[in-house]
Parts: C-alpha cells; sequence; structure tokens
C-alpha cells in the first residue's frame, strides 16, 4: 500500500484512511467493532468531527489504550475562541487522549488569518503551544476559499472534497497543497455515494498525493478497503472505461449529500431528494421507492423557493431547480413500474 505524508506534519499513513462520520449512524459495539477491524487491517488514520454527534466517542472507546498507535484527527464548528475552547475540551474528552493529532476548523467560510479580528487562528496556535493539538488543519468546501488557504501558507493540512468527478480546478488544489508542504485529506472520495466501484475510486486516488478517508458503516464496505492492502488496484483501460462512463452520466450540477442545506422551511429532505434520481439508478434498492421516500420525495410539491438552502450549500447549486428534477424522474420511474 502506498504510504502518504501529510506535507510538513510528517504524518506518514497508509493512502486507505477512515472516515469516521458513518459510525454515528450504528450502535456502540458495531462502530468498535469496524474501528478495531480497520486498525488489523492496516488503517492507521482516523478522522471524526464534533458534529458527528457520538462519533467521537466511539473512536475513543475503540482505541482507548492504543492511542499512541493511530493518528486522529477531528474538527470543530467554532467561530469563536470561546466555542473554539469548549470543543477542544469536550474532543479530548470524547477521544479519551490528551493531544488530537490534526485539528481542523470545520467547513471554513474564511481563511482565518493571526489578526484578523476573530481571534481563531491565535486559538490554534495557542492549543498548539500547550500541546493540546499536533497539528492546524481547516477543511472547505468552496473552491476560492480553499484556494486562498493554501496560498495563505497558514495551516498544515487542507481538507476538501476529491473524486474522479472533481474538476481540473480541484484537482490543481491537491498539486498546490503538494508544492505548498501541505497535507491534503480528501473527503467524499465517493462523491456522496454515487461512485460505486471501489477499485475505480482507489486506483484514481492513487495517482495523487492524497490521503482519502473512506466514509465507513458496514463490515462488507470496510473489507473492501482493507482488501487493498493486499492487492493495489492498477488503473487499468476498464476501471479508465468505467470513470469515463461516471464522468459523463453525473456531469454538471449534482448533490453531494452533505446537509449542509438543512433545515428545510417545508420539511423537505434536501440532501436525499435533490439526488434521488442517481440513488435509484446507481445504488438500486427497493427502499428508495417505498412509501416513505415516495411521501418525502412528495414534499417537493410543497417547496416555495424561498433560496435559503441555496445560501448554505456549499456548491452553490440551484437547489430548487434540482429538486424538481429529480421529483419528475423519480414520478417517471414509479410510473414506469406500475405500468409494468
Amino acid at each position: 500500500m502506498k504510504q502518504i505524508t501529510l506535507g510538513r506534519t510528517g504524518i506518514t499513513v497508509p493512502q486507505n484512511a477512515f472516515g469516521a462520520l458513518p459510525i454515528q449512524r450504528v450502535d456502540d459495539e458495531t462502530a468498535i467493532r469496524l474501528l478495531h477491524m480497520a486498525y488489523d487491517g492496516g488503517m492507521r488514520f482516523f478522522d471524526t468531527a464534533r458534529a458527528y454527534s457520538d462519533s467521537e466517542a466511539k473512536v475513543g472507546a475503540a482505541f482507548d489504550g492504543i492511542r499512541n498507535k493511530n493518528f486522529l484527527a477531528t474538527k470543530t464548528h467554532a467561530t469563536t475562541p470561546e466555542a473554539f475552547w469548549k470543543d477542544l475540551e469536550t474532543s479530548l474528552h470524547t477521544l479519551r487522549t490528551d493531544y488530537i493529532d490534526i485539528y481542523q476548523l470545520h467547513c471554513a467560510k474564511q481563511c482565518y488569518r493571526p489578526g484578523d479580528g476573530t481571534g481563531m487562528y491565535e486559538a490554534l496556535q495557542e492549543a498548539k503551544a500547550q500541546g493540546k493539538i499536533r497539528h492546524i488543519g481547516i477543511t472547505a468546501h468552496l473552491i476560492g476559499v480553499a484556494e486562498e488557504i493554501v496560498a495563505s501558507g497558514l495551516y498544515e493540512t487542507l481538507q476538501f472534497p476529491f473524486s474522479y468527478l472533481s474538476t481540473e480546478r480541484e484537482m490543481a488544489l491537491v498539486r498546490s497543497c503538494e508544492a505548498a508542504g501541505m497535507g491534503y485529506i480528501a473527503m467524499k472520495g465517493l462523491a456522496g455515494g454515487l461512485l460505486t466501484n471501489a477499485e475505480a475510486c482507489m486506483a484514481f486516488m492513487q495517482q495523487f498525493n492524497a490521503l482519502p478517508i473512506w466514509g465507513i458503516q458496514r463490515e462488507e464496505e470496510l473489507r473492501q478497503w482493507l482488501a487493498f492492502f493486499d492487492r493495489e488496484p492498477v488503473l487499468t483501460p476498464e476501471l479508465e472505461a468505467v470513470i469515463e462512463a461516471d464522468r459523463k452520466a453525473l456531469a454538471g450540477e449534482f448533490c453531494r449529500g452533505c446537509g449542509y442545506c438543512a433545515p428545510c422551511t417545508v420539511g423537505i429532505v434536501i440532501n436525499q431528494c435533490a439526488r434521488m434520481s442517481q440513488m435509484v439508478r446507481r445504488a438500486p434498492s427497493a427502499a428508495w421507492l417505498n412509501e416513505h421516500w415516495q411521501a418525502e420525495m412528495a414534499k417537493i410539491d410543497d417547496c416555495v423557493e424561498c433560496g435559503i438552502c441555496m445560501t448554505r450549500c456549499p456548491y452553490g447549486l440551484q437547489i430548487p431547480q434540482l429538486l424538481q428534477k429529480n421529483l419528475a424522474d423519480y414520478r417517471s420511474i414509479l410510473n414506469g413500474i406500475t405500468r409494468v
């Protein structure tokens, strides 16, 4: 397995890491079993966040006693020093540790700098001076903000969405990080679940100096990533064809399912309904067509196009139009099934 060094942090780990957002959806026993399997299988980097409900607590329970054998990264949504210190102390407690390897400002809307009046960068520096965090990181979803962060030279790692659906500008961001001595942590390597060929995703990722954190909540998902420790995928013509077909199918605007648009003023589950067409066609399951999801999709008829969701969307999507497009396609699928 290819090893990745996260820029000037010096952290070197296999290019195959664990994204711990999804384990908030499973019980403690399942989560701990998955984390132990990941460690036993060779994973050494685990990424979580204060915002992921009980994910940090599960990570802390799993690695209690072997903390120094792993690298733990977590995040804070704080935008004030007071909230920063509260989140940091909570994270240290729930992760059962006295230090965090990489502490990241979560989904930053700006590049926090020394002297900008927020006190956020100074808080990061003080936490590092106290030994509570080892390295300063930041995550972003807006490409302009991410580029500004890299140019600033202030952060040791950047976490940003990256998959083979990424644009040339986003791929250039990875190279910019490498040139700047910054570690690049790749989130959404499966484009929010729309990419289903793990081998193609891993083969693509290995072309870059990027550390993917695969979101995992099921044993069968974990096993496919662990298998790559014994058999690294090669970007064959067959896999290149898969990638090209996916790029054509998903070209243009698509919802990554991040959920930052929520809550909707009329109760639409935007991060599922705005990508229902892709989920039904690319990850087929009868569950998407059951009465529950039919009722959820019908809520799109109640959309008042207030635009609040668009102000929150980190990808600048035209969400009302995307919802209507998905609803029309969803109903055509249902009608086709009814006729059969």
